[in-house]
């Protein structure tokens, strides 16, 4: 496994920074050494956030970000380096979901899906390549266990996953392709993750959505993103969940189909959604790590 820069000697570019695990990921980063950059839609989050950090002794810097955009990706590729000298590590983290049947979910909303997490992914790449090249780097692409597996009701939000871990697999390929690249391109599938996730998911259904248990806590996932900061490596299984359902995918495919739809009901509140439309088409201002309440 390729070793890279300590922490404290790097600079850490982090989408989806506002909530979740890519807040947790940048607060964690920052209280060990790290520079960093937080990006998401969310501009007020982030700049609290950076104000905590530096309150504690740390350098952050927010910068707005609609990552389904390339020209917002430049640019906070550019700022970072303009900033901070380079970047060490990039990590694409922002996504979103859609909770429902794929016959009821409007072509739109799926688009618009896969404009932040797959095109998001694929355009944070590309702006970060260069400049990781450069400092011998790591690129995250954050994943899921269902880029292996499918879940119930979230079909088009699996699609997207599996679409990431493709993507990612292949510019491994190209990059080694190229020979002698000091970069390092990692996926990252966390199991169900304790975050504000459901509460931000684009809802079809008549009741409010919710993960299927068990959760990890986010400091996991945050802690083996941060570990491939500076370890490297190819991929790696956040929770028990994630490496039993990514085994039983390629192992027992079948099986695993029925086991997927049996979750179904487990991934519905007894109470009307909160907010059908989540954070989809506009920022949430939420700046939650956990899940839970609204």
């Amino acid at each position: 496994m390729a070793q890279h820069k300590p922490l404290d000697q790097q600079v850490i570019v982090v989408t989806g920074a506002s909530s979740g695990i890519g807040l947790c990921t940048a607060l964690a980063a920052a209280e060990q050494g790290a520079r960093v950059v937080l990006a998401a839609r969310s501009l007020d989050v982030l700049e609290e956030a950076v104000a905590t950090i530096v309150a504690a002794g740390g350098q952050a810097l927010a910068t707005q970000c609609d990552v389904s955009r390339r020209a917002d990706v430049d640019a906070v590729a550019r700022l970072a380096h303009q900033r901070f000298g380079g970047i060490d590590t990039w990590v694409n983290n922002a996504g979103v979901s859609i909770y429902g049947r794929l016959e009821e979910v409007g072509e739109a909303d799926s688009r618009r899906l896969f404009d932040v997490n797959f095109w998001g992914v694929v355009n944070g790449s590309l702006a970060a390549l260069p400049f990781l090249r450069a400092s011998g780097g790591v690129l995250v692409n954050l994943g899921s266990e269902v880029s292996d597996a499918v879940v119930a009701l979230q079909g088009m939000y699996s699609a997207s996953k599996h679409a990431v871990k493709g993507f990612t697999d292949a510019l491994r390929v190209e990059e080694e392709h190229v020979g002698d690249s000091p970069v390092s391109i990692v996926l990252v599938q966390p199991t169900a993750t304790d975050t504000p996730f459901p509460q931000h998911a684009r809802s079809y259904m008549d009741r409010e959505p919710k993960l299927p248990t068990p959760l990890i806590d986010p400091s996991r996932v945050a802690a083996a993103i941060l570990h491939t900061a500076s370890h490297g490596g190819r991929a790696t299984q956040v929770g028990a969940m994630s490496k039993f359902n990514s085994l039983a995918s390629r192992l027992a495919p079948a099986l695993a189909d029925r086991m997927a739809a049996r979750q179904a009901d487990r991934q519905q509140l007894d109470a009307p959604p909160r907010d059908p439309r989540g954070t989809l088409d506009h920022p949430g201002h939420g700046g939650r790590i956990h899940g839970g309440a609204a």
